[in-house]
């Protein structure tokens, strides 16, 4: 195991990392309108020798993992700002935050004193980086030949990452696949689909150069930590990139793929899901190591209400909507197992508690879950209720029940099947990157849902709000990009 002196330096390490990317970042946050300036961290330089190769690719992840919960632009805020969108978080009343008001309300615009154009801006360096990456090491000759791989594997699976979040906050999108920045100013936006399919091509590049092992900073030797995609990784993305696809049969083998893997992935019980990965089978396929000195993950310090209320302390000012606790069945132990509360004069809030720590220099217990095993089985069950195999999906809709505490399913048709299945994610990935506000739409059930929701929020809902809008300025610097219908 990895002492806490080593832990201690390899933060420091990936906080330099970090604060290179945050330098650059800031000044390309119009990728795909300007030029982008050089830098140490995305030169041809950082791909003569393995360390500093690898360090491009751990920039990305640190960088992610550094942000705060409500620093729009990371995936890992998407937890907040799309569960501010969606029905599960609610705004605490007393907050004069007008940026996390507009997500909750469904009032987003696309004025310079707008919101939600935020992560269009924000995702696409991180493209860049992975795009730069992949131009590298590709004409790179002199990187050892396995780390070269790895790399590139990681970098194509990173863009499908990003790019998945992309198209399903914006829709269509502009896809820039070069480090070219003056072509990369041109290009417009291309339909949702074609997006998808670069994301399955980047994937199923992924798959095979990615390693079977999880890899530490090296990536020549195996560890326990799960901090870097490997094939499985790649394997489950495809599989969420298939059932919003549609495409149920390969939803299912790539689910199949890791499942079937009993050797390093397993349901555990539901108090040790989100801890830090270790030896043995583990539900993490994937995580995002702290790197924020003395704290665990950015979730606990943000979600966890103090008994001095909301918004105070490290508090983020929202916790869990009546609609999301009202959706637990009485016996869900998820319920009392991942949701917590404080009395703050009376008023009881509940907020989520997969992650628990948030006390400052406590031992570090937990990593941010990116991809974890209970999703497969949840996107396995719906691919065989579509295909009709009626017993298979109860099995692994039960599968999920049952570590909840809760009994066998009682739907044994295919549409209650889908329902409950559908219930199922909303109590099972509260709270994890926005799952039910990208649940909601994909299902064709947002209208129906927010039409209820956004006026008990304060807004007024129409459909076109279930599309983020991009800033009115990034169109005036691009004649080509078209803003979201509605905006």
């Amino acid at each position: 195991m990895t002492t806490k002196k080593s832990t201690m330096k390899f933060k420091i390490f990936l906080l330099v990392i970090v604060t290179s990317v945050l330098n650059f970042q800031t000044s390309c946050k119009k990728l795909v309108e300007v030029s982008v300036p050089a830098t140490s961290v995305t030169g041809t330089s950082a791909f003569n020798s393995d360390a500093t190769a690898i360090a491009v690719l751990t920039s990305i992840y640190a960088n992610n993992s550094a942000n705060l919960l409500s620093n729009t632009g990371s995936i890992p805020s998407i937890t907040f700002f799309a569960g501010l969108s969606a029905d599960e978080l609610t705004l605490w009343s007393g907050s004069s935050n007008t940026q996390e008001k507009a997500y909750f309300q469904n009032a987003l615009s696309s004025g310079a004193n707008g919101f939600g154009h935020e992560y269009w801006a924000n995702i696409y360096p991180y493209i860049y980086s992975c795009n730069a990456a992949i131009e590298g090491l590709n004409s790179s000759s002199s990187l050892t030949a396995a780390v070269k791989q790895q790399l590139i594997g990681e970098a194509s699976f990173m863009r499908a990452f990003f790019y998945f979040y992309l198209v399903n906050l914006y829709g269509d999108v502009a896809m820039p696949l070069s480090s070219n920045y003056k072509a990369n100013a041109a290009l417009g936006r291309i339909p949702k689909g074609q997006v998808y399919q670069q994301i399955i091509i980047d994937l199923q590049q992924a798959e095979n150069y990615l390693n079977v092992n999880y890899l530490d900073a090296t990536l020549l030797n195996s560890t326990t930590e799960r901090v870097r995609p490997t094939k499985w990784a790649a394997n489950a993305l495809l599989a969420r990139v298939y059932l919003y696809m549609g495409n149920w049969a390969s939803a299912q083998t790539q689910a199949d793929s890791v499942i079937t893997n009993t050797s390093l992935f397993g349901l555990l019980p539901l108090n040790q899901v989100f801890l830090r990965a270790g030896s043995g089978v583990n539900e993490a396929i994937w995580q995002l190591q702290p790197v924020n000195v003395g704290w665990n993950t950015e979730d606990a310090k943000a979600f966890i209400v103090p008994t001095s209320g909301p918004g105070t302390g490290l508090n983020i000012g929202a916790y869990l909507s009546d609609t999301l606790l009202n959706s637990f069945e009485a016996s869900d132990q998820r319920r009392s197992q991942w949701v917590d509360s404080t009395i703050v004069e009376g008023t009881t809030f509940y907020y989520p508690y997969k992650y628990t720590v948030n006390t400052y220099n406590a031992a570090v217990t937990e990593y941010l879950m990116l991809l974890r095993l209970g999703e497969l089985y949840l996107i396995r069950a719906e691919a065989k209720a579509q295909l009709g195999d009626i017993a298979g999906a109860a099995s692994d809709l039960n599968a999920i029940r049952s570590r909840a505490g809760l009994g066998a399913t009682s739907a044994a048709n295919q549409a209650d099947l889908l329902a409950a299945i559908a219930h199922e994610r909303q109590v099972e990935l509260f709270a994890e990157l926005g799952h039910r506000w990208l649940d909601l739409k994909r299902t064709g059930s947002i209208d129906a849902t927010m039409t209820v929701v956004t006026p008990q929020k304060g807004g007024v809902w129409h459909s076109y709000q279930q599309l983020y809008p991009i800033l009115f300025t990034d169109i005036q610097y691009n004649s080509k990009l078209v803003q979201n219908p509605g905006y």
